[in-house]
């Protein structure tokens, strides 16, 4: 929004326009920054400045109030810059499709967007060029929210296209809320991977110093060029502070915390790297890069639903989602269990033909539907337990699965064999 008012006045005679940097004088204290967009719930005496350390303040003004604008906001329209060629180096797509790590400030509204190419985007970490070549594009520029089954698609052949085009790996920029849901699908529609597949994000945005878009970048990018490593990853940092960026295996990852940078944590398994600086160290066994080409498998039913079971979860609720969907994952309590009333529901829906899966919401551990009378009576009703594998996976995973057969026996088949790590041979807790 535009300034009014007093505040209004002050801009205009200095000059001032939004995006500009500018300095305000009360008194003797002074406060330079860049100038942001007046918030709806600010008073129409208050000025929003974007100081050096990436924060936003608000500065009262008076009568005595003095503005002075320092400089000009940089003008839109600026050439699209030229990604540069070593014939000497190797080649790693990046292909963005928005999110927190691939943002910049608009100064007119004051709203982080999703930067308008992904040239600007490698170019804000010019180090990447040091290591690679990189072929960027912007596939998508979305929220991570807003990712549905024909993003994870189109994702997937791009992916595919770069590999069996001599990408030694591919870095995806993506917004970190629905990250592990991509990084699962991908890896369940991709097979024979010639390089590694790395989902990255950011829990700052690049304006801010404390991003750790820089560092997470440079990891995955280490990671592509200096490694035999090829699977679907996540890499973020290791620990809030800049030490080191862990590699998650796609398939066994989740984000944790909502705004830690250390917030992605691998589950029932170690962390498959560790990248700190120019060194890379593998924590648990990987697949190698193969021959190639790679495949693509990326047909998906996305007629599913995720349940997460709670006390007075009603019956009526589950049948009336089972009779809009093909297959639902329950993440039920503890080893996996669900009241006696939903038990009646998983009878009903599995009778009606819908695959009925389980997890468990505990994350760590596994479901054992053996132990008690419970969930003797959900196997007995048709539900099937599913080990080790987070909710999520399950969920994206059933959506595959579905799109590859109709058979009720080998879609069982297909959720019960581990294809892309989903189930954990030994946990680590």
């Amino acid at each position: 929004m535009e300034y009014s008012g007093s505040a209004g006045r002050l801009l205009e005679s200095a000059g001032a326009e939004i995006g500009d940097i500018v300095e305000v004088q009360n008194g003797d204290e002074r406060r330079s920054g860049i100038l942001m967009p007046h918030h709806d719930f600010s008073g129409p005496d208050m000025l929003t400045l974007k100081l050096a350390n990436g924060y936003n303040i608000g500065v009262r003004v008076s009568g005595e109030t003095k503005v002075r604008a320092v400089s000009k906001k940089e003008p839109r329209g600026r050439s699209k810059p030229v990604l540069p060629r070593d014939p000497a180096k190797k080649d790693v797509a990046v292909i963005s499709t928005g999110g927190t790590i691939a943002s910049y400030v608009d100064y007119r509204t004051g709203a982080v967007h999703p930067a308008i190419s992904a040239e600007e985007l490698v170019f804000s970490v010019p180090e990447l060029t040091d290591l690679c070549n990189v072929r960027a594009k912007v596939l998508y520029s979305i929220l991570s929210e807003n990712m549905k089954v024909t993003h994870w698609q189109g994702l997937a052949r791009e992916v595919a296209n770069e590999l069996n085009s001599g990408a030694v790996g591919v870095i995806i920029p993506h917004g970190t809320d629905t990250m592990g849901f991509t990084s699962a699908a991908l890896s369940f529609m991709l097979t024979n991977l010639t390089g590694p597949v790395i989902c990255v994000g950011s829990q700052r945005s690049s304006d801010r110093p404390s991003s750790d878009a820089i560092m997470n970048l440079l990891a995955a990018t280490r990671l592509c060029v200096e490694s035999d490593y090829a699977e679907v990853a996540v890499l973020m940092h290791g620990e809030s502070s800049d030490s080191y960026c862990l590699a998650h295996r796609g398939t066994k990852v989740r984000k944790m915390h909502s705004s830690r940078r250390d917030a992605f944590r691998s589950i029932n398994l170690e962390p498959v790297a560790k990248v700190e600086g120019p060194n890379i160290s593998f924590l648990t066994s990987y697949n190698r890069r193969s021959a190639g080409p790679v495949g693509l498998r990326d047909k998906i039913d996305g007629n599913a639903s995720m349940l997460h079971f709670y006390p007075g979860f009603v019956s009526e609720h589950f049948d009336l989602i089972a009779q809009k969907v093909k297959g639902i994952v329950v993440a039920g309590t503890g080893l996996g269990h669900v009241s006696e009333e939903i038990v009646g529901s998983i009878g009903r829906a599995v009778a009606d033909g819908v695959h009925v899966f389980i997890t468990t919401q505990c994350l760590h551990g596994t479901v054992n539907l053996n132990v008690y009378s419970t969930g003797r009576d959900m196997i007995s009703a048709g539900a099937v337990p599913l080990e080790d594998m987070l909710p999520e996976t399950a969920y994206v995973k059933l959506m595959w699965a579905m799109g590859q057969t109709d058979d009720p026996k080998e879609l069982r088949k297909l959720m019960l064999t581990n294809i892309a790590g989903e189930f954990s041979q030994r946990r680590a807790v």
